[in-house]
């Protein structure tokens, strides 16, 4: 394990604070869902990744559907609607 040399504190709720250049180098954004595991003493906290992650807006539902083109790409309702709608704007250029 490497150490980072950050320490911060629990606050009244026993919430910590990420800092955000551990944030951006692990590729966490606001909203995004982590797991989070105990391994004898340690927390361990990991970005969650879904097999059912809509590639274009992150989201994670029951309704999500993997695509019949490209396999193992998997695409929310939203999802499917915004890249139709991008991809007939690019159709009409």
């Amino acid at each position: 394990m490497k150490s980072t040399g950050i320490v911060r504190k629990v606050d009244q709720l026993g919430r910590i604070v990420t800092p955000i250049e551990l944030r951006r180098s692990m590729g966490v954004n606001i909203g995004d869902p982590m797991e989070i595991f105990l391994d004898d003493d340690r927390i361990i906290l990991r970005k969650f990744e879904s097999a059912q992650t809509c590639v274009v807006t992150g989201e994670v539902f029951t309704e999500n559907f993997e695509s019949q083109l490209v396999k193992g790409m998997h695409l929310s309702p939203r999802g499917a609607r915004l890249l139709l709608e991008e991809l007939q704007n690019v159709s009409k250029k």
